[in-house]
């Protein structure tokens, strides 16, 4: 079935329970929030409808929910927020893959591993890679993370943020995703937490509800509605949104094609 474009949420809203909406690229760019996206936030409150924001933050939800507060987002709207650094925690917690970590990553998501501190510990010591994404002193070399990496493959990487890059303002950056595609290419194992895998929705979906899935990447939003057979409503001026420049709707599922993937329902921007 061809994939609708809609004009506001308002047109489907009425045949589903429940929302899962990303963050990054629909309801804010990392500097500010889209106030058309709010407004639609605002609008299923309003109904009581049921909505979780998932992010692939590699940082736990109460952090995330910090940083909406300083853009200014009533925290009336952050009851759900379910971040992949969540789940991660869960797995910490737990020592699944071991003890002791090598935290490879910026310092801004080292409250991933608050209470853990004296597990940190540098690549010989560790049990595994806790990825989060790029260090503050390498941003942008690849090379760095290749000779960084190479002796190390008999170490699992957890990775938590399978995105590969995103957009803060009009700057793209690496996530992630990125690093551990280069830890795979070595031939190293990664277990990833986030979108597009399951368990991320698996700790937001309750019994009989029907879900649709709202987000602007075709790799982990709407390849993890498909994993879940869960509807999905995808936003075209996103981290995509090069591919949809000057193309005529009625070649949007096209490009989603090419990814192996399918949505209901398109818009280009989230709006009510």
């Amino acid at each position: 079935m061809k994939a609708k474009l809609i004009k506001g949420l308002s047109q489907v809203q009425s045949k589903y329970d429940a929302f899962f909406v990303d963050l990054w690229g629909v309801i804010h760019n990392g500097i500010r929030l889209y106030p058309d996206a709010i407004e639609v936030l605002e609008n299923l409150n309003k109904l009581n409808k049921r909505f979780v924001l998932i992010s692939n933050a590699p940082r736990p939800s109460k952090s995330v929910k910090k940083f909406l507060l300083k853009l200014k987002m009533d925290k009336i709207l952050l009851k759900n927020i379910f971040t992949s650094g969540e789940a991660a925690l869960q797995s910490l917690q737990k020592k699944v893959y071991g003890k002791n970590f090598y935290h490879l990553g910026p310092q801004r998501d080292n409250s991933l591993f608050n209470g853990f501190e004296r597990n940190r510990k540098n690549l010989e010591d560790a049990d595994f890679i806790l990825c989060t994404g790029f260090l503050d002193s390498n941003e942008d070399s690849l090379d760095y993370y290749k000779d960084l990496l190479k002796n190390y493959t008999q170490l699992k990487m957890v990775c938590t943020n399978p995105d590969l890059i995103v957009h803060r303002g009009l700057k793209q950056e690496y996530c992630a995703g990125t690093l551990a595609e280069i830890f795979k290419k070595l031939g190293g194992k990664v277990i990833y937490f986030g979108k597009p895998y399951p368990d991320i929705y698996k700790f937001c979906i309750r019994k009989g509800e029907t879900v649709l899935v709202i987000g602007d990447n075709i790799r982990t939003d709407i390849k993890g509605a498909n994993n879940m057979n869960l509807d999905s409503l995808f936003i075209t001026h996103g981290i995509h949104k090069k591919d949809f420049l000057n193309l005529p709707p009625q070649n949007y599922d096209k490009i989603l094609e090419k990814y192996k993937t399918k949505t209901n329902f398109y818009q280009e921007r989230l709006s009510w």
